[in-house]
């Protein structure tokens, strides 16, 4: 049986863009003063990156955080 996902959300204060980057390889852009909810796997590890130059791909780690320290979303 797989495991289950959770809900969960991140809110990017700091960056003009941060790009959550998840184990399976998909990402999900979120723009400053904005936020997201996304569904994860417990334990999961999410990469994320940080982009200041929307014209160039350089990205910069911030955090590499688990999925279980991202506040839960609201229902």
């Amino acid at each position: 049986m797989p495991a289950k996902r959770v809900r969960k959300q991140y809110v990017n204060s700091d960056y003009p863009l941060v790009i959550m980057r998840f184990e399976d390889g998909h990402e999900i852009k979120v723009y400053k003063g904005t936020g997201k909810e996304f569904d994860a796997y417990p334990g999961e590890t999410i990469k994320l990156l940080a982009m200041y130059d929307p014209t160039s791909n350089d990205r910069e780690l911030v955090e590499a955080r688990k999925s279980d320290d991202f506040a839960d979303a609201e229902d």
